[in-house]
């Protein structure tokens, strides 16, 4: 299981990179936030006492979809397992670089203000991402 706490919450990112959406079921990532990044769209989890990140986790992903997103998140992230609210253990990208603000990302402004467009490079991006996943 992944659990997804920015943008690839977003059934629309998720196919735009997958071609499909998988399925999801809400839960949080407790001891961690989902921080604002400084002049990025996306967020970064990182450690924070006392919060828990909402997001969702998605429970059918395929070897290759699991590439493709490892993929598109790049060296930026490290993927950790957590333990979530549920009780359940899932892997999720960790933020390990600098850049972090104080305020938690805001997933309803993402929403109303980038998800078109955003959603619209990841499409970009896929053909690429799944290229890299099956050659390797």
């Amino acid at each position: 299981m992944l659990f997804c706490y920015g943008t690839l919450q977003f059934q629309e990112v998720l196919h735009a990179l997958l071609s499909r959406a998988p399925a999801r079921q809400p839960d949080a990532a407790p001891g961690w936030r989902a921080a604002a990044l400084e002049r990025r769209q996306y967020p970064g989890l990182v450690p924070s006492e006392g919060t828990a990140a909402p997001g969702v986790l998605l429970t059918d992903l395929t070897l290759t979809e699991w590439g493709i997103l490892d993929a598109f998140e790049d060296t930026l992230y490290d993927l950790r397992e957590v333990k979530m609210a549920s009780g359940l253990r899932a892997w999720v990208y960790v933020w390990t670089e600098g850049d972090v603000l104080v305020e938690d990302w805001d997933a309803h402004l993402f929403e109303q203000q980038h998800l078109p467009a955003y959603a619209a490079r990841c499409a970009r991006l896929a053909p690429a991402l799944a290229a890299r996943v099956l050659a390797s």
